[in-house]
């Protein structure tokens, strides 16, 4: 293992660790149509196969977090991404759809441990505080930016090779990487005797702080928000006359530009932002943007645009997040546990989000109240990043909160 690769390059391999890991989630979409004509491939099916990850993650974020906190961060990563391998590689050589949905629950969980220990890991390599909050806010990128390649890219390749090589081929991605990561980031120190029985004494600490409340409940509004809006995009582009690729590449466009927001987030916490303004600005703008694609769909281009504003600056919330998850811990050794308490709040409003808005769709006949039911969410949001703003300055300025 080299240990002379820069603050940069070990955040570098950290943060494409977690976009190999991504590729994973973002993978599945663009594969139904093919998985239903080639293994027989049920709505049903495909419904679980997309919702098995988060319920992974409601299920096991925190348990993750608390082994990534335990037992070091690194080597949780490792196990993840080859546990993503192995898992993918299993899907590829799956028979039938239930063999398919066993690969895919192991593939949500090496995905948690790939990705949970990622902030408290960045926080070890990267000393500096500028670069730290730079290197976080493109961790908060890495989700957006694996599933807009996995999306641009996955119906060209499978149509190329087929989507059993797509499969391998992604299981060998996460273990080049997981090779990377081996070699390139310093190794933990040695987990201590008995480390199973200091699990319940972290969790009760990080449970009974304010801080990770504070960082799992916005991420939760953010996720509900996100997902249901993204998620039912290519409906609104079918109403509009865009299907097929063009419908593809928009949908991709929009997940992609999330990235901007997630990036802009880590610069300006850089040069001294306030994340509860950052916060702020960004729930507002996913109210407004989510009213306006919800309430011009009448003006397709102007629905779209709103869109890209909803999902470019709606990523400053993650970008944000992670940074201050990392600042009001309560403790250096809980930094993972908060993480993965946050990814649990993230996948409840993923699941949670876009059933509520296809209930409000259903029950009104229509989109056009779906904007109130997001603006509703970010509302609550602005609540909670001002208390966060206070949580963050008391962290930083003890007795000044």
């Amino acid at each position: 293992m080299s240990r002379s690769v820069s603050e940069a390059g070990l955040a570098a391999t950290v943060v494409l660790a977690g976009v190999a890991s991504a590729l994973h989630i973002g993978k599945l979409p663009v594969a139904i149509p093919v998985l239903q004509q080639t293994m027989g491939l049920s709505w049903m099916q495909a419904g679980f196969l997309l919702s098995v990850v988060q319920v992974a993650g409601m299920a096991l974020g925190l348990p993750a977090g608390l082994l990534a906190d335990r037992f070091g961060p690194r080597r949780v990563m490792l196990w993840g991404l080859c546990l993503l391998a192995l898992s993918s590689a299993a899907g590829a050589l799956a028979p039938t759809p239930d063999a398919m949905l066993v690969a895919r629950a192991f593939e949500g969980a090496g995905f948690l441990l790939a990705v949970l220990p990622a902030p408290g890991l960045l926080r070890r390599c990267v000393t500096q505080p500028q670069a730290l909050a730079r290197s976080l806010g493109w961790w908060g990128a890495y989700m957006p930016l694996g599933t807009a390649l996995a999306l641009g890219l996955g119906g060209v390749s499978i149509e190329a090779v087929g989507w059993r090589w797509v499969w391998l081929g992604l299981g060998a991605l996460a273990l080049i990487a997981a090779l990377a990561l081996a070699r390139q980031v310093p190794a933990d120190a040695p987990a201590a005797p008995g480390a199973a029985a200091a699990l319940g004494p972290r969790l009760r600490r990080t449970l009974g702080a304010p801080g990770p409340w504070l960082v799992a409940l916005p991420f939760f509004l953010y996720s509900a928000q996100w997902l249901a809006v993204i998620g039912f995009l290519p409906a609104l582009l079918a109403q509009a006359g865009y299907q097929g690729p063009v419908a593809g590449a928009l949908t991709a466009a929009v997940a992609a530009s999330n990235m901007l927001g997630n990036i802009g987030a880590g610069r300006w916490l850089a040069r001294g932002a306030r994340p509860g303004v950052l916060l702020a600005v960004a729930f507002l703008a996913m109210a407004v943007g989510a009213l306006l694609a919800f309430g011009v769909r009448e003006w397709p281009l102007l629905a779209y645009a709103s869109v890209v504003l909803f999902s470019a600056l709606g990523g400053m919330i993650p970008g944000t997040l992670f940074s201050v998850a990392v600042a009001v811990a309560p403790g250096e050794g809980t930094v993972s546990t908060t993480v993965g308490w946050m990814q649990q709040f993230s996948s409840l409003g993923q699941f949670l989000g876009p059933p509520v808005v296809a209930w409000v769709a259903t029950r009104v006949g229509g989109w056009h109240y779906t904007g109130w039911v997001t603006a509703s969410a970010a509302l609550l949001g602005l609540v909670l990043a001002w208390r966060l703003q206070r949580e963050w300055v008391a962290h930083r300025h003890p007795g000044h909160a």
